[in-house]
């Protein structure tokens, strides 16, 4: 959901604005990674076989973060909510969160296994895989996406993977985005609502996802919900931020009765479950069907349920005769690490006959550099040429705050980012002095036909691009 997501707050006052900090020093970048394709911002090379190369690089590398204290901001506001606070643009990275959520579609690939399958197993396992590979390009994205405005939208078209996306920020208070996306082969929706409720721990924040997520598989008649697990970024105060997903999701088959449990591991005292995810595929009379296992930043794998158990056994044995190798000052010395990041040390124990379900991309090299982007998010608020008129006035890349920010101008983006605020202010003011309601554009509050829960739906006539009545939000 990304770092405190819902923070920042049209409510205000501006004490804690960017203009009061010093900007630190922009990092260095190698020219030879910087933008490969050769072309400026806005532009987009064209491969030989036609499909649009998209840029692998931002214009302007991320500044440093060290000269700044999350601490600093927090402590003044004990006692606030954290939607009533705003933290310096320095603890952004340069998405809405409307992009941020679009990056669910970077293993689409997944869903388009799920439509190719036969089996109603096979279809659940690459279900499971594309839940869990929805948050595998949070994994060190500790930087805060800027909170959509009321009426902000984003729109992704991808011929080469297959699929266009629409999302709306329908509510600002609470803050919820709904999003609807299509297989342009008309094989897949993927649709929902994200309202993430914050918590604030001392040492750490806590995002609890509220929401459901639907996926519907058209060719085989057939419609997935589930929610994402407990984001939490740890060591705010002091220490080097690290993020880690926990709790269950369920993701169910209201087709087939089948359901895929899968646990987010919280990493323990001493970092061993760090990142682990295990479950299992049951069917309607709860059958376990498979066991799925890995960890969220790096693959997933399945097995059945006999191979995991006796391996298990086997494990747990050989786990007790090492437990007596290990010394008390060992444990100390674990114990004197807990505070802060865990180290990875260990990649997947792969038992013997598992199936390979999903691996993570790799990152562009240069990826520390930009906020730790996958390539997909690199691509992300890129402007291609002729795209400005074309796109409806409210839609994320238009956004000054975060264009400059992404240029590297952090001045001018934090004075855009204010007078946002101000303008979303003044016209909610204007609203409620003339009694006159905000009406979404896009999407209406309605029913969701699987849970029968609230949910965001679609309303249709996006890519009709009639965009007349679109508010002025920036």
């Amino acid at each position: 959901y990304g770092f405190y997501t819902g923070f920042d707050s049209d409510n205000s006052s501006g004490d804690f604005s960017e203009a009061n900090h010093k900007v630190p020093e922009m990092l260095d970048l190698d020219p030879h990674q910087s933008n490969r394709t050769g072309k400026h911002n806005g532009e987009t090379e064209i491969q030989e076989n036609g499909i649009k190369r998209h840029r692998t690089s931002l214009p302007a590398p991320m500044f440093s973060r060290s000269d700044f204290s999350v601490w600093s901001i927090l402590k003044k506001c004990i006692g606030l909510e954290l939607s009533k606070i705003t933290m310096p643009i320095v603890f952004n990275e340069p998405l809405s969160f409307l992009q941020r959520i679009t990056e669910y579609m970077e293993h689409i690939y997944l869903i388009n296994k799920a439509c190719s399958h036969a089996d109603p197993l096979e279809r659940m396992q690459s279900v499971a895989a594309f839940a869990v590979s929805a948050v595998a390009s949070q994994w060190e994205r500790t930087g805060k996406p800027f909170n959509p405005l009321l009426g902000e939208t984003y729109e992704l078209t991808r011929e080469d993977l297959g699929f266009r996306f629409i999302s709306e920020q329908v509510s600002h208070h609470p803050p919820i985005s709904a999003f609807y996306s299509e297989g342009l082969n008309k094989d897949f929706v993927f649709h929902g609502s994200i309202y993430p409720k914050l918590k604030f721990w001392g040492k750490s924040i806590e995002a609890e996802p509220r929401g459901t997520i639907t996926l519907e598989l058209l060719k085989h008649n057939e419609a997935y919900t589930w929610t994402n697990p407990t984001c939490c970024v740890h060591n705010v105060i002091i220490g080097k931020l690290w993020l880690e997903q926990y709790g269950t999701v369920e993701i169910v088959n209201h087709s087939t009765g089948d359901k895929c449990v899968l646990n987010f591991k919280p990493c323990g005292l001493f970092g061993k479950e760090l990142h682990r995810v295990e479950g299992y595929i049951q069917d309607k009379h709860r059958k376990k069907l498979c066991v799925i296992y890995g960890k969220w930043t790096e693959c997933l794998w399945c097995t059945d349920p006999t191979t995991y158990e006796t391996y298990k056994k086997s494990e747990k044995r050989g786990g007790e005769q090492k437990k007596k190798l290990v010394s008390e000052d060992d444990i100390k010395s674990e114990n004197d690490e807990a505070d802060d990041m865990p180290e990875i040390q260990d990649t997947v124990q792969f038992i013997p006959g598992s199936k390979l379900l999903w691996r993570i991309n790799c990152r562009p090299p240069n990826s520390s550099q930009m906020y730790n982007f996958t390539s997909f998010a690199v691509s992300l608020n890129e402007l291609e040429k002729g795209m400005e008129a074309i796109l409806a006035p409210t839609d994320c890349r238009l956004r000054p705050d975060i264009r400059n920010m992404e240029n590297g101008n952090m001045d001018v983006a934090s004075k855009e980012k204010e007078r946002l605020e101000e303008k979303q202010r003044a016209a909610r003011k204007e609203r409620a002095k003339d009694e006159v309601e905000w009406h979404t554009r896009w999407f209406h509050q309605g029913t969701n036909p699987y849970t029968g829960t609230s949910d965001w739906l679609y309303s249709g006539g996006y890519f009709d691009r009639n965009f007349s009545d679109c508010p002025d939000i920036y």
